[in-house]
């Protein structure tokens, strides 16, 4: 398994036992919305792509990450299919509409705001996927382990391109960033999601 070493030290907490105990008992809920979390995620790549077509290297990184996401998709699609999991609707978690409240509306703070949330986005999948992989049956739990380093990498690229476009210290701002999210992922949530808090 790759080393997620980094990603452990950017988040401010790992994910609760009570979550992967949830996640365990709902596999089918967990595949049609990691589904949904990909589509959303090329779909958020796409969006900056077309805010900000002056920023050659944000162009470049997004339109890696939202192909790359859309091969997920795909992939996790096939999955479903294979062990017979319907493709239904479902509404989202609080997650990231959640950690978005928190965004300045002015740029560049604006931009700002949106890669770090991105990174604490991509930094949760992956310890996620790493917490579960071995529990799951073992196709899905080596196609979740298969995914660890390109979400690993899509942590960074948000990250560099933060750096890149702010030029000054960013760690008060994903310290408060950090705080909000661990919020999200330790407290209670009705329903179970990828990236949901614990059952209430």
């Amino acid at each position: 398994m790759s080393d997620i070493s980094h990603i452990h030290e950017f988040l401010l907490c790992p994910t609760p036992q009570a979550w992967v105990d949830w996640a365990l008992a709902n596999e089918s809920v967990l595949l049609i919305d990691h589904a949904n979390c990909e589509k959303k995620a090329a779909a958020s790549a796409m969006n900056l792509m077309y805010r900000y077509v002056d920023k050659t290297d944000l162009l470049k990184k997004m339109s890696q990450l939202a192909r790359e996401e859309l091969l997920h998709f795909e992939q996790v699609v096939a999955l479903m299919e294979e062990k017979g999991v319907e493709y239904i609707h479902l509404p989202p978690s609080r997650y990231a509409s959640s950690l978005r409240q928190h965004m300045r509306n002015h740029e560049p703070a604006k931009l700002i705001d949106t890669l770090i949330v991105g990174a604490f986005v991509e930094a949760r999948s992956c310890e996620r996927f790493a917490a579960i992989a071995p529990k799951l049956d073992a196709k899905i739990g080596r196609f979740y382990t298969s995914l660890l380093r390109s979400e690993s990498r899509h942590f960074m690229d948000y990250l560099a391109l933060a750096q890149l476009y702010d030029g000054t210290d960013l760690a008060e701002r994903i310290a408060f960033f950090a705080e909000k999210e661990a919020e999200l992922i330790t407290s209670p949530d009705q329903e179970f999601r990828f990236h949901s808090g614990v059952p209430e």
